[in-house]
């Protein structure tokens, strides 16, 4: 049996429920509220991420470009964000118009720099995009303090962080607004799809305006917006998946916890969550020297690794520049993610330690 680098934790429950709604015949909803199933997922999210509102559609992506909207991000307005991260961070950036700056990352958890930061702030900077990688928290003090200072708005993107806290406060409720994504690979899915997480009411009632044509409650067009709804199938699924959340985020707990003790090759540099940091283990990310041979090795075994992000968004042929982001560079060359997801056991992450220590 090959072990997939992630693989979603789906059962008889997400089956029933989504059979449900095929018998209901309500496969969506263009109420501004939007459909039952999206409403109760929207509920279960924000208790557990401990925000006032959630506003669920049908990307990360999406929830990326509707949270730009919604802070009037406009053409010509810059927005930091790392280059190590997915495509999808600087397409949001692009696809309202505003133009994605490039910031080096910190080596120790592969998020944004903060000094770096600081450096790239002009007068055309609006917002940040801070990116909790992996499941790692960002440096938010840091970055919000800096955000204060230049009258900065922050978005985070927390597609890959759901249940990572910092001081027990959860990614995506550190600043204005916190996007998360449900696509297969996640913590937990809804096959496709994303969430915005707020505590600003006047945003949450923006956003619901923005993912469904910029309608009103009695369907009269006031303001700009797109299709960015939730299918009630996929609401049905992350319903059920948020449900399951906590006990898939032990699981993964537990592994990375096995994954570190077994590791005991210093020439492996493992992740180290900071002081009071709690990491989801979205990816369990390590840095490692011939990183080519020891994937083929471990695709031998039936293991599969991945490299995310090689390359950086900065080096992709679309984005290219000469800027150097030296941290950013080192860690494209050097990191491999490896599976700990609840389908991963221990004989499985022995027969990887083996693996990578030989």
């Amino acid at each position: 049996m090959k072990i997939p680098i992630n693989y979603p934790f789906v059962d008889k429950e997400e089956i029933r429920e989504v059979t449900s709604v095929l018998s209901e015949k309500s496969l969506t909803s263009s109420a501004f509220e939007g459909g039952k199933r999206v409403q109760q997922f929207e509920n279960l999210l924000s208790k557990f991420v401990k925000s006032k509102y959630a506003i669920a559609v049908n990307s990360g992506t999406s929830a990326l470009q509707a949270s730009l909207y919604a802070i009037d991000i406009k053409p010509g307005d810059e927005v930091l964000i790392p280059s190590f991260t997915f495509v999808a961070t600087a397409n949001s950036v692009k696809s309202v118009g505003a133009k994605p700056v490039f910031v080096d990352i910190l080596k120790g958890n592969y998020t944004i720099d903060p000094n770096d930061l600081k450096k790239k702030i002009t007068k055309r900077t609006k917002a940040i995009i801070p990116v909790h990688l992996y499941g790692h928290v960002s440096f938010m003090d840091e970055i919000l303090e800096i955000a204060q200072k230049n009258n900065l708005k922050i978005i985070e993107d927390a597609s890959q962080s759901l249940g990572s806290k910092l001081k027990n406060k959860h990614t995506g409720t550190f600043s204005n607004l916190g996007c998360f994504s449900m696509y297969a690979a996640k913590v937990m899915t809804a096959g496709e799809g994303g969430a915005i997480v707020t505590n600003d009411r006047s945003l949450f009632e923006k956003l619901r305006q923005i993912r469904n044509h910029g309608f009103s409650k009695n369907h009269s067009t006031i303001s700009f917006g797109l299709n960015l709804r939730l299918p009630e199938i996929n609401a049905a699924i992350a319903k059920i998946q948020m449900k399951k959340l906590s006990l898939m985020l032990k699981q993964r707990k537990n592994n990375a916890k096995i994954l570190t003790e077994l590791l005991s090759d210093n020439k492996i540099i493992r992740p180290q969550p900071r002081k009071n940091e709690t990491v989801n283990w979205y990816l369990f990310t390590i840095a490692i020297k011939n990183r080519a041979k020891i994937m083929k090795k471990l695709n031998s075994a039936g293991i599969t690794s991945a490299v995310y992000y090689d390359p950086p968004i900065h080096k992709t042929s679309y984005y290219k520049t000469q800027k150097k982001l030296p941290n950013t560079e080192w860690a494209a060359s050097n990191v491999l993610s490896l599976p700990v997801h609840p389908n991963v056991n221990k004989i499985i992450l022995q027969k990887m330690v083996k693996i990578l220590e030989n």
